[in-house]
């Protein structure tokens, strides 16, 4: 009987143990440069309008106006403009130059908008 009682209490903790080890969440097994990865991807937001100004180290972006229908009233929304820095990890698709439609995909650091990479098209 001791022996079957054995068997059987290490049975139960063999079992205990796989579960606790399944239970681990997956999370727990990222590396931090994946998590590093996933934050910057989350920071990182996209605007698309047409280019008002360059200048050397930046451009303005007027983001457009959009029209709604509420109930029986039409309400339009004033366009507005967006600046972004350039720097030298900034991927430019095309020539930046005044009235030429953009797609920025970009961060924010401080109060700054931080171009990540620009596509532009006539």
């Amino acid at each position: 009987m001791k022996k079957e009682l054995r068997i059987a209490s290490s049975a139960l903790g063999s079992l205990a143990l796989a579960a606790a080890t399944f239970a681990v969440p997956a999370n727990a097994n990222r590396t931090a440069n994946q998590a590093a990865a996933q934050e910057q991807q989350a920071e990182t937001q996209s605007v698309s309008g047409k280019i008002a100004s360059v200048e050397k180290g930046s451009f303005t972006l007027t983001v457009g106006s959009a029209i709604s229908n509420q109930g029986h009233q039409m309400t339009q929304t004033s366009p507005k403009t967006m600046t972004f820095q350039i720097d030298k990890n900034t991927t430019v698709d095309g020539k930046l130059q005044v009235g030429a439609n953009a797609d920025v995909t970009y961060r924010q650091n401080g109060g700054d908008n931080i171009a990540i990479s620009v596509r532009v098209s006539q």
